[in-house]
C-alpha cells in the first residue's frame, strides 16, 4: 500500500533550496538502501525509481520517511510544475532550474508543504 503512496521520480526532485536539501537528505538516508536493494539495476529510464517503489517496505525508516516527504512535496507542487515548466525535460536538475524564478508564484499548498519541509530540516 505504501509503495503506491508515492509516485516519485527520483530525478524529478525540484523547487530550489528546500528540495535541494530534501534531495540531499534522501541521498544520505537512502544511499545504503539503494546500494543493497538495487545494486544490479542500470541507472536511467526510472529503473532505480522502480526498484525503490517495489522495495519500499524493505527500505530503512529514515529512507521511507524522506521518500514520503518528497512525495508530499511533489503532490502539492505538481500543478505548479505543470503550470510553469510543462515543456521542461525531467532529470539533471532542469525542473528545479525552471521552477526557481517562479517560487514566489507557486500555489499556497505548494508553499505550505515546502515550508513544512524546511522547518523539519532545521
Amino acid at each position: 500500500m505504501l509503495k503506491h503512496a508515492f509516485a516519485i521520480g527520483f530525478a524529478l526532485l525540484f523547487l530550489g533550496s528546500t528540495a535541494d536539501a530534501q534531495v540531499r537528505g534522501v541521498s544520505r538516508a537512502c544511499a545504503a538502501d539503494i546500494k543493497a536493494l538495487c545494486a544490479g539495476i542500470q541507472p536511467g529510464g526510472e529503473r532505480i525509481v522502480g526498484c525503490i517503489k517495489s522495495n519500499f517496505e524493505k527500505l530503512s525508516e529514515p529512507c521511507q520517511s524522506q521518500m514520503l516527504q518528497l512525495a508530499a512535496i511533489r503532490k502539492a507542487c505538481s500543478f505548479d510544475i505543470r503550470r510553469f515548466c510543462a515543456g521542461t525535460q525531467l532529470g539533471a536538475g532542469r525542473v528545479a532550474e525552471c521552477m526557481k524564478p517562479h517560487l514566489a508564484d507557486v500555489s499556497d499548498s505548494c508553499k505550505e508543504v515546502l515550508a513544512e519541509a524546511s522547518a523539519g530540516k532545521k
